[in-house]
């Protein structure tokens, strides 16, 4: 059991890379600073991908108590992020202290797996 945790986190990584410009949000109505810069640069694409999948694992993994810290640092990050508006250093610094968070979160769950 204890081989889950990596094989959601890999399967939701290879789905999430399938599309070619697969924002966690539809580009096409992008309207944000943030999110026009996103939809423009494939680094920051493939970054809110990485990070929307680990963010959903995550939501998904941990207890109920745990689940409206994930929501809430989710949606502090994101107003976090809008106030980057197109700075791409500025958002590529945000989706890398996200993705650090989320990370840190599920080594925590695996490490007190058996699942």
């Amino acid at each position: 059991m204890r081989r889950l945790i990596p094989a959601l986190v890999l399967t939701a990584c290879v789905a999430g890379a399938l599309p070619a410009a697969a924002a966690s949000f539809n580009c096409r109505k992008a309207r944000a600073p943030d999110e026009k810069a996103i939809c423009a640069n494939r680094d920051l694409n493939d970054q809110d991908v990485r990070m929307d999948q680990l963010y959903v694992i995550t939501r998904h993994l941990v207890p109920m108590g745990g689940r409206d810290a994930i929501i809430g640092d989710q949606r502090a990050w994101l107003r976090d992020r809008k106030a980057c508006g197109a700075n791409t250093a500025c958002l590529r610094r945000s989706y890398e202290a996200r993705l650090r968070q989320l990370n840190t979160v599920m080594e925590r769950v695996y490490s007190q797996g058996p699942f």
